[in-house]
């Protein structure tokens, strides 16, 4: 198959359709050039965003997700060898990976580790893999709080799924095989959400107490009247590993002395009884803080749930805005604590509530993991312009990005 369908790129992409087929056609031309003529398929997965349940999911908490219009794009076809070879786009160098031979792959060495990873977990669940080239594209914005690598992880299982197990796999298959590779391959302790987001496509409500459990819930910007508008602060992900670890950590120390591995096995009241003990105990007032965060976070999600199940979209904005207060005030991840001199999320947070009171109504928080990255507003479509010419000066017009809510998630564009 070397052309998608009109109707598919209407179903996926909306009026950025015409957009989305010449990205694909400039991925089969790369592809050709790089490998020769081939039965291409295309594929894509989203990136995504995180509307409740900030830190929520490695203690087994709740979380309201979605995919997002910026998409992570591939043309594909199996090679018939043993051999993954990935063009990416502003990559200089390939992703080469022998697929008989995963064992010799060094962990923590960026994309070709993650790819290696996806492989071995896919075949441990198992799946077939096998030899495949691609040419690969992306518009998620990279270390900033919208899942580049997420996307990528599920974009690289769309085309293992369909390549070689003809669509077999489920959706819990393409998260768990990302997990895997970033805390196997990458050493990065990371959840499902990111995954499940991107993946399924959609608002989901995905709860993680007993395994992962998600499912699609009604909700648009779009049907408020509103975009999602994305602000990159201008500072990425990549040198905090050390600050996101500490936000599980804390939590699971607060769990411990509560005499369970995870907060989901425990309940708020249960800690606000022996809140002095346990206070001394961990000896860390932020890992308290961040706690009760958790138990008040998963609440606002079913909160939400439930407010969207009565039609009372509004009620879900205001969930919103408490859960961005909650994260800067209580979680404490606007900024790095011992940086106080940088703080971007912050600033950007406090320059967009200014913008919020002039006009009137929306509502924003920091996005994603924080400590740096980008915000989100829930802006009016009338005032999105302005909000827009309003943050440009502070952190250039080409980081502000417009998007919504996208109905499917990775897929094989000519499965559709």
């Amino acid at each position: 198959m070397s052309t998608v369908s009109n109707v598919t790129l209407q179903l996926v992409y909306g009026g950025a359709a015409e957009k989305a087929s010449e990205r694909l056609e400039v991925l089969k031309n790369r592809y050709r050039e790089a490998f020769g003529a081939a039965d291409l398929e295309y594929f894509t997965a989203p990136g995504r965003t995180e509307i409740i349940g900030n830190h929520t999911d490695h203690n087994g908490g709740k979380i309201l997700a979605a995919s997002i219009q910026m998409d992570t794009v591939a043309a594909a076809a199996a090679n018939g060898t043993d051999t993954v070879t990935i063009i990416s786009e502003g990559y200089p160098d390939p992703i080469v990976v022998d697929v008989a031979n995963l064992d010799g792959v060094p962990h923590c060495q960026g994309s070709v580790s993650l790819v290696a990873g996806m492989l071995v977990a896919a075949k441990n669940r198992g799946f077939n893999v096998g030899g495949f080239n691609a040419t690969v594209s992306t518009e998620v914005i990279p270390a900033a709080g919208v899942s580049s690598s997420a996307s990528f992880e599920m974009l690289v299982c769309t085309i293992i799924d369909h390549l070689f197990n003809g669509d077999a796999m489920t959706y819990e298959d393409y998260a768990r095989i990302g997990q895997f590779a970033e805390n196997t391959y990458w050493e990065k302790a990371s959840g499902l959400m990111d995954q499940m987001a991107c993946a399924a496509g959609g608002t989901i409500f995905l709860d993680f107490s007993d395994g992962v459990s998600y499912e699609k819930v009604d909700f648009s910007y779009d049907a408020l009247g509103m975009d999602l508008v994305i602000v990159n602060t201008g500072k990425g992900h990549a040198d905090l590993s050390e600050e996101y670890s500490s936000v599980p950590g804390e939590m699971h120390a607060v769990g411990r002395a509560l005499g369970v591995r995870n907060l989901c096995k425990a309940k708020e009241a249960d800690l606000l009884e022996s809140l002095p003990a346990i206070r001394a105990e961990v000896g860390n007032d932020r890992a308290v803080l961040r706690a009760l965060h958790y138990f008040e976070e998963c609440a606002r999600v079913d909160g939400a749930v439930e407010a969207l199940k009565a039609g009372d979209k509004d009620r879900v904005l205001q969930l919103i805005q408490a859960s961005g207060h909650s994260s800067w005030e209580w979680l404490q991840n606007a900024y790095v604590a011992g940086d106080t001199s940088e703080q971007p999320i912050p600033l950007a947070l406090a320059l967009t509530q200014i913008y919020l009171q002039r006009v009137g109504e929306g509502v924003c928080r920091l996005h994603g993991g924080g400590f740096a990255g980008v915000i989100m507003c829930a802006c009016p479509k009338e005032h999105t312009a302005g909000y827009i010419d309003f943050m440009a000066p502070y952190f250039g017009r080409e980081n502000i990005y417009v998007t919504g809510i996208r109905q499917i998630g990775a897929t094989c564009l000519g499965a559709l």
